[in-house]
């Protein structure tokens, strides 16, 4: 009410000055947001989206470079390499924790990578030591997409602080949000002016700035409203419960699936603190001689939202498989010859996970309490109890 009341719903200008990064709400949700995972800069964007081209753009990635991405994620986590006329290469998954396996990494560098898209998918912290060590190694940028885990920490760290740049995702469905918007957080002063600049026409301030390096830096209006960071300051005071509410409710799933056989939850380092986005699980089909479909379906019929599978490996889809990004060409794949190819059984372990085993259902959240945790379990007992009754049973 205070920012309706001002009449302000927006702060910038695009123009060199003070009102150039934000509005007073942008200003300090920006500095509470830093403070609240120990970074030297944040920066406000309309959503993680934009963030994510943001990023990428201030990694200095142009033409014809590479950029390690995961293949099961959302799309956006590749699309915003292709914006830049540079070619997303997909490394496989590790098959117990869902997010990019390194030695998978390791197998995908070549001259031509400039940079790596970590995701900390479903609010699990990715292996980041190995990654960085790969990426020291080959003088690589690192990016954390850590739009599903907002107060995840890797070894008592926050993630989207360990790469050289990081992002969180306010949209609508995630453990806080402000409608839309995206928040980017980096401790270096070079990466983050240049995320200010894409972020709000940077073309048109470069000489006044006295920006030396332009390259990338042609912007947009992804810029934060009041609104969204009025509502983001409040919901970030409540993060510390939504996130505690998640993780009590996911380790009483964990205590209850110990003595189910075949279904194994997302493996979690204990020095690091998963903030169940989702609740991910392996389903052997073997052990219960049942498909992943007829689980899923006899467990919906109970009641229980389950899912099968997250979203299809992004290099199924026609933009990667016919290679066509932009009008009139194969543009920028046809930058390398021969010009990559996405076939089936690129990422083996991604596909399988997606056609075969992940199972996943929203049971750590706020307002559920251990009673909705435990009829989850009930129902899974309850199916592996009549499974062999399933099997002759068509949905």
């Amino acid at each position: 009410m205070e920012v309706l009341e001002t009449g302000v719903l927006s702060g910038f200008r695009g123009v060199a000055g003070s009102d150039f990064f934000g509005g007073p709400q942008v200003k300090s949700f920006e500095q509470e947001w830093s403070d609240f995972v120990g970074s030297n800069h944040a920066v406000g964007f309309n959503s993680l989206t934009s963030g994510l081209f943001a990023m990428v753009g201030a990694a200095g990635v142009g033409p014809g470079d590479e950029v390690i991405v995961s293949p099961y994620t959302m799309s956006a986590s590749a699309t915003c390499v292709l914006a830049y006329g540079a070619i997303p290469v997909f490394a496989d998954i590790d098959p117990q924790t869902y997010c990019l396996d390194p030695g998978s990494i390791r197998r995908r560098i070549s001259e031509r990578t400039k940079a790596i898209i970590v995701v900390h998918l479903f609010g699990s912290p990715a292996p980041m030591d190995d990654i960085m060590d790969l990426a020291r190694e080959h003088d690589l940028i690192v990016i954390e997409d850590a739009a599903q885990a907002p107060g995840g920490l890797y070894q008592g760290q926050h993630v989207g602080t360990i790469g050289h740049m990081g992002g969180f995702s306010l949209n609508y469905h995630k453990t806080i949000h402000s409608g839309e918007g995206g928040i980017i957080v980096t401790d270096d002063d070079n990466l983050a002016i240049r995320l200010q600049l894409i972020r709000n026409h940077g073309e048109v301030v470069v000489d006044e700035m006295n920006i030396q390096e332009i390259g990338n830096l042609f912007g947009g209006n992804t810029r934060m409203t009041e609104i969204q960071a009025a509502i983001g300051r409040q919901q970030l005071h409540k993060l510390d419960f939504l996130t505690k509410t998640r993780i009590n409710l996911a380790r009483v799933l964990d205590e209850g699936l110990e003595d189910v056989p075949g279904i194994t939850p997302q493996i979690v380092n204990p020095e690091d603190k998963h903030v169940y986005y989702f609740y991910p699980m392996h389903f052997d089909e073997e052990v219960w001689e049942l498909s992943r479909d007829t689980f899923v379906r006899a467990s919906q019929a109970e009641g229980i939202e389950m899912r099968q599978g997250y979203v299809r490996p992004i290099y199924w889809e026609p933009l990667y498989q016919r290679r066509v990004a932009f009008a009139g060409g194969n543009f920028p794949f046809d930058l390398i010859d021969p010009m990559p190819e996405y076939p089936r059984g690129l990422c083996p372990v991604t596909e399988e996970a997606h056609e075969n085993s992940l199972i996943f259902g929203k049971f750590c959240r706020w307002p559920l309490t251990s009673d909705h945790a435990l009829q989850v379990l009930e129902v899974v007992r309850k199916v592996w109890d009549h499974r062999g009754e399933l099997r002759n049973i068509k949905f």
